[in-house]
């Protein structure tokens, strides 16, 4: 939906002109799985999927309403002492939550949300909405807050309002990237850096919806957390997971699950340094480190499936292609591919009808380049 198609949307719901328009991108990760929330490095980079929230005051009201141009319910709640509801507009309550503890009063409004980020396909549209919201809610108050804070406020609301425990690479991305960058975070410090991304990326959303609230995302931190007091018995300086090296794992001798994921971690840690000093140096992406990636993520930290396996081992068989992974946590959800957009363009539709005749799914498929991050839209 284009901003002038969710204005004339916007006036026809509410009867109003929205004050102003803010949007904020989905992500894909480059390198850097289950790194983020283990205080590790991570290289996403924003897609041209967009989350655009419009917004005008709701004067003289109680309460607040959120209206999706995608979703049969609308939400209706108290902007300045929201309570979960158990809806998709918890992420926008939840930031209204966020950022009263930075000092802002949302005042009450009126929000109509419009995306084309996939739902459920491991683009972060979660982030997406939480990030635009943010945007949204702090220009209506006539507040600011910096790019950072701004991602922290939707970071928040996924954590403590809405009970996903991710870390903070997604609302990251969404509110920090730029176009032909990727975005260097350490997730530990919160520093972050942009490192040159020209190379197009294949996005193939295998139709295998995953949800982080229903997958196996919550337990696996838990398993990461385990291994971390279990090292720190013996390497109390190591301050978190991806900070331990592979000797200190195995010398801690942790039971082989928590194994296995505390080596995931520490190796794909040091494969985002890899592939971010590979950037630097030619501004390629070395493919065998997301090869290598994505068969750690299979074995070592189990959230792959078969036709993410599928897609991957096809994408190695094809000329042309540097490499690719999953993307998003896994359980379902999307791979991607890099490499020159004519190489990709070429396997694009061929892959799509191989895959649809052996799963029985129809897959979408994208072809983008690194974006931008969140932005108030012209109204």
């Amino acid at each position: 939906m284009t901003t002038d198609e969710l204005r004339a949307a916007f006036k026809a719901q509410f009867n109003a002109e929205p004050y102003l328009i803010a949007s904020a991108p989905g992500r894909v990760n480059i390198i850097g799985e289950h790194t983020d929330y283990n205080g590790g490095e991570v290289l996403p980079i924003a897609i041209d999927r967009r989350t655009l929230v419009a917004v005008s005051p709701r004067e003289n009201a109680k309460s607040s309403r959120v209206v999706s141009t995608s979703e049969s319910a609308s939400g209706e709640f108290d902007a300045r002492s929201p309570v979960r509801a158990g809806a998709w507009w918890d992420y926008v309550a939840g930031v209204c939550a966020s950022i009263t503890s930075d000092g802002v009063t949302p005042s009450q409004f009126n929000a109509l949300v419009a995306s084309d980020v996939p739902i459920g396909a491991g683009l972060s549209s979660s982030a997406a909405l939480e990030v635009a919201t943010a945007l949204a809610l702090t220009g209506l108050t006539k507040r600011s807050l910096d790019r950072k804070d701004l991602a922290l406020a939707g970071w928040r609301a996924e954590n403590e309002f809405v009970g996903v425990n991710s870390g903070v690479m997604d609302q990251f991305a969404s509110s920090l990237c730029e176009s032909r960058q990727a975005l260097h975070v350490w997730c530990d410090t919160l520093d972050t850096e942009a490192v040159p991304m020209q190379e197009c990326v294949l996005i193939f959303d295998t139709a295998t919806t995953r949800s982080l609230r229903g997958s196996e995302f919550n337990t696996r931190r838990s398993e990461c957390e385990q291994a971390l007091r279990l090292i720190r018995r013996m390497f109390p300086e190591v301050q978190n997971l991806a900070d331990a090296s592979v000797a200190e794992v195995e010398e801690a001798q942790l039971p082989d699950v928590l194994n296995l994921r505390a080596l995931h971690v520490v190796e794909e840690n040091a494969r985002v340094g890899t592939v971010v000093g590979e950037l630097h140096r030619s501004g390629r992406v070395p493919g065998e480190v997301l090869f290598a990636s994505h068969e750690s993520l299979r074995v070592q930290y189990d959230c792959s499936t078969p036709q993410l396996d599928w897609f991957v081992g096809r994408m190695h068989a094809c000329e042309g292609i540097s490499g690719a992974r999953l993307t998003g946590a896994g359980w379902g959800g999307c791979a991607i591919a890099v490499g020159s957009p004519e190489a990709l363009g070429a396997v694009r539709d061929e892959t799509a009808a191989a895959y649809e005749k052996r799963f029985g799914l129809k897959p979408r498929i994208w072809l983008t380049f690194a974006g931008e991050g969140a932005r108030i839209e012209p109204v």
